[in-house]
């Protein structure tokens, strides 16, 4: 398969214990990787939103999206290209500090990727960095080549459609509308 490419797929759900196992199910019956996960309170009350990045070619990606969306308890699932959504992540990034201090260039690394520093004590300082994988990447193994680096973690990718309405907000208000016709014969 080398027309495997990064894909978002966002799922929008109730908020129902067990669900995320059954969404990420799909994946692994696929021998799919989920390269990052974010689940969350979406704008909508009720309504959780669920970020996922796969690599994977797109008629396996349509499939997982229409598998994902019978299930009872999911509203839509859709997939996007990197060139159809905004995403973003957040690292934390633990620095000793005297390390850190001894050695000027840790400064200059932390400023080149517009990264800024939360909070300093004696022992140690952390660094937030907000944007896309590759910088935070790139960052820690520039900070990991300084050997000042105690801990690192990273948020999974939060993502919102660059197209002007969520498609999910449609959904529920011909739901709502069907709802108030059936009601009313």
């Amino acid at each position: 398969m080398d027309n495997k490419k990064l894909y978002t797929l966002i799922v929008h759900s109730e908020n129902i214990a067990g669900l995320l196992n059954q969404v990420t199910a799909v994946f692994t019956r696929r021998q799919i990787n989920i390269e990052s996960l974010n689940v969350s309170a979406s704008s909508i009350k009720g309504v959780h939103k669920y970020t996922i990045t796969a690599w994977t070619d797109q008629d396996t990606i349509e499939k997982v999206a229409k598998q994902i969306e019978k299930k009872i308890d999911v509203l839509q699932a859709h997939y996007f290209t990197d060139d159809e959504i905004y995403f973003h992540e957040i690292a934390l990034y633990k620095v000793s500090t005297p390390i850190f201090q001894e050695n000027p260039t840790a400064s200059k690394v932390i400023r080149k990727y517009n990264a800024r520093i939360v909070e300093v004590n004696p022992v140690f300082a952390i660094v937030e960095k907000n944007g896309v994988s590759e910088d935070i990447t790139s960052l820690y193994e520039e900070l990991q080549e300084l050997k000042c680096v105690l801990q690192f973690v990273r948020s999974g990718r939060v993502a919102i459609t660059t197209s002007c309405f969520e498609r999910v907000n449609e959904y529920l208000a011909d739901r709502e509308a069907k709802y108030q016709k059936n009601k009313n014969i």
